[in-house]
């Protein structure tokens, strides 16, 4: 993880939202296709109706979450699905804590 890249992902309100829906998918999203959110994540659709903006956004901020080592992905089929990375978020915890 590179810390520049994080605070660079982190420096948007909606990629923070994303974070911060993905802590507890199943508060915060709708099933989809019968998939468990919390073992699995949730696609890029169900992020795209969360946040009312187009697809290609929510991707881009999907990807850029990912590039920072936030979040991790899984493909089903046709879909991806997106799930917070826990290890690399307290890993930028202690980061933040013992460096900043």
């Amino acid at each position: 993880m590179e810390p520049i890249e994080v605070f660079k992902a982190l420096s948007n309100e909606s990629r923070v939202q994303i974070l911060q829906w993905l802590k507890e998918p199943t508060l915060h999203f709708k099933p989809h296709e019968g998939i468990d959110m919390t073992e699995v994540g949730v696609c890029v659709s169900q992020v795209t109706d969360k946040l009312n903006m187009t697809q290609s956004t929510a991707s881009q901020y999907l990807s850029l979450l990912q590039r920072a080592g936030l979040i991790t992905t899984k493909r089903i089929g046709k879909f991806t699905y997106y799930r917070r990375d826990e290890e690399a978020i307290r890993k930028l915890a202690d980061f933040i804590k013992l460096e900043l």
